[in-house]
């Protein structure tokens, strides 16, 4: 009897054992795919840092810094509005002139549909 107990005891050791040891293999499994994802999103941000460098550089030797773009847009609304004014100011009596001359010349006349009426009667 004394036999059966010990090795009863020697089988529930030996399972406790062979848990703790699929428990820490477990463990190690869980840190190291941790570390394998921590590892990974490093790699994929230090990739998308780069392309956006080469990207950035590429956008600057195709068009220019942003500051440049904005710079060169700023100058050409100005010499657009510039040309505006210049002809606002060539124009503008001949304009008021033609606008008035509309007004003051009045001629009567009857309606094409008036006429068509007063003819049929």
């Amino acid at each position: 009897m004394a036999s059966q107990t010990q090795g009863i005891q020697q089988l529930l050791a030996a399972e406790k054992r062979a848990t703790e040891i699929v428990d820490e293999a477990k463990k190690r499994k869980a840190r190291r795919l941790k570390q394998v994802k921590e590892e990974a999103q490093d790699e994929i941000e230090k990739y998308r840092q780069e392309r956006e460098k080469q990207f950035k550089e590429f956008e600057i030797k195709l068009l220019g810094s942003r500051e440049d773009v904005a710079a060169r847009i700023d100058a050409d609304t100005k010499i657009k509005i510039e040309e505006m004014n210049k002809a606002v100011i060539v124009n503008k009596q001949a304009v008021v002139d033609h606008i008035l001359e509309l007004v003051y010349e009045i001629k009567p006349e009857l309606h094409k549909n008036f006429e068509a009426t007063a003819n049929k009667e």
